[in-house]
């Protein structure tokens, strides 16, 4: 083969075109989400976006070291110099007033930040005055934040030793203040603002001091008799920031034209400020008529966004944003710009410091320090923005003309939406977000913005995870009370894409959103049921939409989860019953979102009437109809659902747990498990050195591998310590215990009450006892009923389900068995006949001479007299257990003392007669079952609302890597088609020449060739071998996870043209579909299931026979029943079933997907055509009744006018054309069949024979090939046949015998 054909699709499409074409039609089974991941919800991305320390600041120290008119010695001043403090020349009035007005106006200037902080100013202050202003404050503000402003412009700079100046009372002195001190009084967490020459100085000092204290800290940890080891700890120092007005060795600029305190001016005036320096450059010329005069007449206030001063304010808030949400570490970004408002709104007006004051070479300084922004790209979109204001400004005040709103907007959400043509997930992200979020609160641009936001969440996870770090929570909280109709659907859709991280259509998402209101949230509950939510959901049931129908139901379980109103709600409106309908939808999801809502619905805790327990043991019956459903998602929620029933009606199930045990107990099961060796993962071989199996990932606990469900052991002993030595019961086994350890094990280590076995017999005795004996509750009662159905489900092939159920049944069969425990009986004086305590009578059960109560029992009861024994040692029989006797009133002796809505964890009833049993028992016992027992469903379903709904799906997308993989595959399968073809139609005239041969780690009982890898599947009784026949090496052994008294009996590559997953059949019924196999990864189950429920193990049976349509999806199983029964792949469910008409097993099925026909044969002979398009009385079309034994193969060939060649154990080869009743050719062949196979394509046919030999015939009956011995050294003989199976393309036949060796035989080299 031409490697180039490998690479290239358009080669031989010509004479190829169908065959590829065929393989790109076909459709794919068992590939959906709910196989290829795990029924869970998202990983929650780590949520830093959420705050989970929001602060205020809620006090304010404004400390003003001004001393009007005197400057400080170690400034030199130029003249003119900068002299407006706040805005105020200092000189224009009295020194004193002018302290004063300067004060008060910095407080409104900060006020404007922060209006309903506490402010106090301290106008050259004394260290005093400092200390009690900083104690008090930091005393009041308790945890929160405290800001401290030092204004030091008329005292010396900050020392190195880490000093600041303040006066002495008469201002003949300037004394020095220790930072230390400050950040004593001030504790944590506060902020300091430092507006003086050398700031930065006191920032490296506070470090050094905050360090220094946390040494003293740890020293004193170490050391009790530290001075601090006594003091309660002081807060620690790493919380405070700090924003300096310059570095350690600037003096701050004195340009006559800037403020005095310009660091200040831009932190709490940044708008003024900013248009004063927009003025001061050069380019400010170009924009003509605009003065400082004129600057100060801007019409507007800050906060009125339709105004120029407003919208200027605006957009300055969005441009720091943006730049600091894109040059900003995430976490830092949340500290400083979403933590606390004031704090967020002065380092936005630090931005424009480090901008202004760089240009004067000062370079202030902030703690934690903030990466260079004053270069950034978005500084020139300000500056644009105030050039369009300012150029405006002379027409306005002049002429009064209006005022033209800024396009800035506009422009930065034109910006955003070129890059999500653009955007990926490795692309830096959009830098415009923080822009986008500011637009949603503008009337004008919210539309768009919130579409350009939508299109950008849908990116997927990541996209959510960056629109939640810029705080996009609250706004889009903000917007779902606005009015606006129009903005419902786009926020729906955003909510939708929020709420799954942390389109279908708008009503599944707006189900989405109510549906996780109402999770486990009573106040949203409620509001729902106010606002009619259950009716209008119970609309929506049948609509066409599934995904709509499965939110529905999650969204109506979800409100009357624990919430009995809206139960009540849901009973007038019929919930129930109209829920049922999603019971049959062939949507899996759907189903287990019905099966999830009726869980809830049965699972209210309210106290119960006749009413609702009729109502719930209707939902009951109804959900017990799944128990053979396809899906394990739906079996799961069964289980589930039922446990919730368990939990309400849980003395019921405790008698009827009791009852089964003791008919288990009682009765011996015709079963093969019996006769089969203890407990071995598979049967013992003769080979000197078995191989270990291959672990398998969804199999950690396969039941017959975990030693603590020991097959063999029965039911786990409980010990009852009291004073008189442990009294052991069981109620499967009675027996007795030395140790006082052996009480009941948690679940945690898997030690149940029921091991699988005990469950296994239970299941197979309540299908064929009559257990009449049943004590008060009726034979085909509810209770006994889903007692049955959990059996059945303890039983499931898929791993999760059956031990879910086991939990279930091990948690009643606990508890009933914790009830039932006998008591110490008294001596017989003492022993009085009474009638049963009522649940008001305690007095029945007042302590006697031993400290223990006697047992309550009926009139009619025989107790023994003898009180048990101390338990015996060694082989000594254990204590015979009394009768159990029924009580009056038809009730289990200890279930008349429980309310009827007894809980899960209850210890039983109350009362004095606990005390005795539980003194040993301090934990008390862990719970098997949790009482919210529940699957992922829910959350797994959320998973689907965060995934992208506009992006392409990988498989669909021409240039990935899944598409690229998929036409490799199927370049290659057309090439093994082709070849192969060559082959065949120059005919084979021998089939001998051994190309593999291996021996086998169990006897082969089905082999499989795969139709395109050089790959075959090998089943033994209960696990599979993978061997490559190519390289003559074993892929994989694996334990296919079937109970020990079942066997494989038939094996399916499903999607074998694509990616291929194995299906296997045991004769209990059960199917498996495994993947990831003989790839060196761990084979996976994807999906189990019952796919014949009423098949009983016999002796000499089919077992269970499939046939796979791949181009249907259909899946024909039968075997040991009088049926044969289709199942849909897609939609997980039982299609069809036909009635065979016979009164034997089927034991082989061929099928003819094109014309709709089904050919069986039977086990008395005969051979029956069935075509499914008609009803279950007239499908049988034609019975052919040549044969006189059992019919070891029938085969269905696939062309139009294919005839079906049938063989049975005789040897006699018959050919029927379907529309004739005789057959058209007989052959004969050798007698003793046990294994035959037909060839679809070279008209060959194989027969394996007891007789240690295989024959090969072609159509006319003879015989090309004969191979009784092994190729090799000593050409040993070949074993008794015991399966045998053609390659469907190639000219190979594999063949396994009972002596282990599996081998290949293929047509002569010079042929291939």
């Amino acid at each position: 083969m031409d490697s180039e054909l490998l690479h290239s699709p358009a080669v031989c499409l010509a004479e190829e075109e169908e065959a590829d074409t065929s393989d790109w039609n076909l459709p794919l089974a068992f590939m959906k989400k709910r196989h290829s991941e795990k029924i869970e919800g998202s990983k929650a991305l780590a949520q830093s976006w959420r705050m989970k320390d929001r602060m205020k600041t809620v006090s304010v120290a404004l400390v003003l070291c001004l001393n009007v008119g005197v400057d400080p010695p170690d400034v030199v001043k130029t003249s003119p110099c900068a002299r407006l403090e706040c805005w105020i020349d200092p000189l224009s009035m009295s020194p004193q007033k002018a302290l004063e007005t300067i004060g008060a106006n910095l407080q409104k200037q900060y006020e404007n930040w922060q209006p309903r902080a506490r402010y106090k100013q301290s106008l050259d202050p004394t260290v005093d005055e400092v200390k009690k202003l900083c104690t008090s404050l930091r005393r009041n503000a308790k945890e929160e934040r405290v800001l401290f402003h030092y204004n030091g412009h008329g005292v010396p700079r900050p020392t190195v030793n880490g000093e600041i100046w303040v006066f002495n009372k008469n201002y003949t002195q300037y004394i020095p203040l220790s930072v230390y001190d400050l950040q004593t009084w001030m504790g944590s967490p506060s902020i300091f603002v430092y507006d003086c020459s050398n700031a930065g100085i006191i920032v490296k000092s506070f470090k050094q001091f905050a360090l220094q204290r946390e040494q003293e800290l740890e020293v004193a940890a170490i050391n009790p008799n530290h001075p601090l080891a006594q003091m309660p700890l002081p807060p620690s120092m790493k919380n405070c920031i700090q924003l300096a007005a310059c570095e350690a060795s600037e003096l701050l600029p004195m340009n006559p034209d800037l403020p005095a305190d310009l660091f200040t001016s831009c932190l709490t005036t940044p708008i003024k400020i900013a248009l004063r320096w927009f003025c001061m450059q050069k380019s400010a010329k170009l924009v003509p008529g605009v003065t400082l005069d004129l600057i100060e007449k801007i019409p507007g206030r800050l906060n009125d966004r339709r105004t120029p001063l407003g919208e200027l304010n605006w957009i300055f808030t969005a441009i720091t944003d943006t730049i600091a949400w894109n040059v900003l570490p995430r976490d830092l970004f949340q500290k400083l710009f979403r933590q606390d408002l004031l704090v967020a709104s002065l380092f936005r007006n630090f931005l424009l410091a480090e901008r202004i004051m760089r240009s004067y070479n000062c370079t202030p300084v902030s703690s934690p320090r903030l990466p260079p922004t004053y270069m950034h790209a978005m500084w020139q979109a300000w500056d644009l923005a105030v050039d369009i204001c300012l150029s405006q400004l002379p027409t306005i005040i002049e002429e009064g003309t209006a005022f033209r709103h800024s396009p800035f907007f506009a422009e930065q959400l034109t910006a955003f939406q070129v890059w999500l043509t653009m955007g990926v997930e490795n692309r830096n992200p959009p830098e415009q977000l923080p822009i986008v979020l500011q637009v949603l609160l503008s009337q004008v641009h919210r539309l768009r913005a919130l579409d350009l936001l939508g299109r950008f969440l849908d990116l997927g996870p990541w996209a959510v995870s960056l629109a939640l770090s810029v705080g996009i929570f609250p706004y889009v909280l903000k917007l779902l009370q606005s009015s606006a109709r129009e903005l419902r659907p786009l926020l729906v859709f955003i909510w939708a894409k929020i709420l799954a991280v942390d389109s279908a259509e708008h009503r599944t998402m707006a189900v989405f959103i109510l549906a996780v209101i109402v999770n486990s949230y009573t106040t949203g509950q409620e509001a729902c049921l106010q606002g009619n939510l259950i009716a209008i959901c119970l609309e929506q049931l049948s609509d066409p939409h599934p995904l709509l129908r499965q939110w529905v139901a999650i969204c109506l379980g979800r409100i009357w989860q624990n919430f009995d109103s809206a139960r009540w709600c849901g009973v007038r409106d019929s919930a129930h019953e109209k829920l049922y309908s999603l019971l049959s939808d062939p949507i899996p999801e759907v189903r287990c979102a019905a099966v999830f809502a009726l869980g809830t619905f049965v699972g209210n805790s309210a106290e119960r009437t006749d009413h609702s327990t009729t109502i719930d043991h209707n939902v009951a019956m109804m959900l017990a109809q799944l128990i053979n459903d396809g899906s394990p998602v739906v079996r799961k929620e069964l289980v589930v659902a039922l446990s919730h029933l368990v939990v309400q009606y849980e003395s019921n199930f405790c008698t009827v747990a009791l009852q089964f045990m003791e008919e288990e107990k009682n009765y011996p099961v015709p079963s093969p498990a019996n006769t089969l060796e203890p407990c071995n993962l598979t049967p013992v071989r003769d080979s000197p050195a078995i191989p270990r199996l291959r672990s398998v990932n969804s199999y950690t606990n396969i039941r017959a591998a975990t030693t603590a469900r020991n097959l063999n052991k029965s039911l786990q002993n409980l010990n009852l310590n009291e004073e008189g030595g442990p009294v052991t019961f069981s109620p499967g086994n009675l027996s007795t215990s030395s140790s006082a350890s052996s009480t009941l094990g948690s679940p945690d280590n898997d030690e149940y009450i029921l091991s699988f076995e005990t469950i296994d017999k239970m299941r197979r005795v309540s299908s064929y006892s009559s257990l009449n004996s049943l004590i008060g509750v009726s034979f085909n009662s509810v209770y006994t009923q889903i007692w049955r159905v959990l059996l059945h489900l303890a039983a499931d092939p898929f791993p999760e389900v059956s031990d879910l159920a086991m939990k279930v049944l091990n948690s009643i069969a606990y508890k009933a068995t914790m009830n039932a425990r006998p008591q110490r009986i008294l001596d017989s004086g003492s022993l009085t006949q009474s009638a049963p305590a009522s649940p008001t009578s305690k007095g029945a059960h007042i302590h006697q001479a031993g400290g223990s109560p006697p047992m309550p029992s009926a009139s009619s009861s025989s107790l023994t007299n003898e009180v048990p024994k101390p338990p015996t040692r060694g082989g000594e029989q254990p204590p015979t257990r009394p009768p159990y006797t029924p009580t009056l009133g038809g009730q289990a002796p200890h279930s008349h003392q429980f309310p009827r809505t007894r809980k899960m964890f209850d210890k039983g009833p109350s009362g004095s007669e606990q005390a005795g049993d539980d003194a040993d028992d301090p934990g008390g016992h862990k719970a098997y079952m949790n009482a919210n027992l529940s699957t992922g469903l829910c959350d797994w379903s959320a998973k689907y609302f965060a995934q992208p709904v506009m992006k392409i799906p990988e498989e669909h997308d021409v240039e990935s890597q899944v598409r690229k993989e998929r036409e490799w595959r199927f370049l290659r399968n057309a090439r093994v088609r082709k070849q192969s073809q060559r082959i065949t139609q120059r005919g084979v005239t021998r089939l001998d020449d051994q190309i593999f041969i291996n021996r086998n780690p169990g006897v082969p009982s089905v082999v499989k060739f795969h139709p395109f890898n050089p790959c075959i599947a090998v089943a033994d009784k209960d696990s599979i071998c993978f061997w490559d026949w190519e390289k003559a090496e074993r892929l994989d052994y694996f334990y296919n996870g079937n109970p020990r008294y079942t066997r494989i009996t038939a094996m399916e590559y499903l999607n074998g043209h694509d990616y291929s997953l194995l299906l296997t059949a045991t004769d209990d019924g059960a199917l498996r579909i495994w993947k990831n196999f003989a790839d060196q990864r761990n084979p996976e189950m994807v999906t189990a299931w019952q796919g014949l429920s009423d098949m009983l193990p016999t002796t000499r049976g089919a077992g269970m026979v499939v046939d796979w349509e791949q181009e249907t999806g259909l899946l024909m199983t039968s075997g040991d029943v009088r049926v044969i029964r289709i199942w849909d792949t897609e939609r997980e469910m039982k299609v069809q079933d036909i009635p065979t008409g016979a009164d034997s097993c089927v034991t082989c099925l061929s099928c003819d997907s094109q014309r709709s026909l089904i050919a069986a044969g039977l086990g008395d002979g005969s051979v029956r055509l069935y075509d499914r398009r008609m009803g279950a009385n007239e499908c049988r079309v034609m019975t052919y009744r040549e044969h006189s034994s059992w019919v070891v193969k029938a085969h269905l060939q696939k062309q139009t006018d294919g005839k079906i060649i049938s063989v049975s154990v005789d040897g006699d080869v018959r050919f029927f054309e379907l529309r004739s009743p005789d057959s058209v050719n007989v052959l004969q062949t050798v007698k003793g069949l046990t294994a035959l196979d037909i060839h679809p394509q070279a008209n060959l046919f194989a027969c394996g024979s007891m007789n240690q030999f295989i024959a090969v015939y072609n159509s006319n009956g003879d015989v090309i090939s004969n191979i009784k011995y092994y190729d090799g050294f000593m050409g040993q003989r070949i074993g008794a046949i015991s399966c045998l199976a053609f390659h469907p393309y190639w000219p190979h036949l594999a063949v396994g015998s009972n002596d282990y060796y599996m081998s290949i035989y293929s047509a002569e080299k010079r042929l291939r």
